[in-house]
């Protein structure tokens, strides 16, 4: 019984990868082509989420300023806090500028303050990647054309989180890929 619940959620896990993969493609390739302009430019990646997207944050602004698979100059990457002494959007006015880049992982409980804070960085004049659930319509209404925006097709929180981990790690590769060129064989 037990093995067999735990099965499934590897089963679960796989089907939604699966399913994802397509329809991800697209808007992970325009995240990447939105931060390569970024760093390229001199601006710099600010990071935050919700839950279990706020400890994926700052595991990504570690992953742009080190390394993800193979050496690469550090690029500027930051995890903003949600703590109760200053709010997401009032570190987004206070760190971002134009050209900037807001990354916000929601997996779908409270994303409030990040919609906030998308908000701030939307009048600064910052590109604004989301990574969301399937409930995305306040995201949609506050994204322009040159954001992008990754809807993760589940109601399970768990799962979304899983599917933006994974677009994550494409999201890193892809990045190297685009500034380091190809790995040699």
């Amino acid at each position: 019984m037990l093995e067999q619940r735990i099965q499934q959620q590897f089963f679960e896990a796989a089907d939604l990868l699966s399913q994802a993969a397509q329809g991800l493609a697209q808007p992970v390739a325009d995240a990447v082509r939105a931060l390569a302009v970024c760093v390229t430019s001199g601006g710099k990646v600010l990071l935050a989420g919700s839950d279990v997207g706020a400890g994926l944050a700052p595991v990504l602004a570690a992953t742009l300023t080190g390394r993800f698979e193979r050496d690469r100059p550090p690029l500027a990457a930051f995890a903003l806090r949600d703590d109760s002494l200053q709010s997401l959007a009032q570190q987004v006015r206070a760190l971002g500028h134009p050209g900037d880049l807001l990354l916000v992982l929601d997996a779908g409980a409270d994303g409030r303050r990040l919609l906030e804070a998308a908000g701030a960085a939307r009048s600064l004049d910052m590109t604004v990647v989301a990574l969301t659930g399937p409930e995305a319509g306040e995201w949609r209404g506050l994204l322009t054309d040159t954001d992008v925006l990754l809807t993760v097709p589940h109601d399970r929180p768990a799962r979304v989180a899983e599917t933006h981990l994974v677009a994550l790690h494409a999201l890193c590769d892809a990045v190297d890929l685009q500034l380091m060129g190809e790995l040699d064989s």
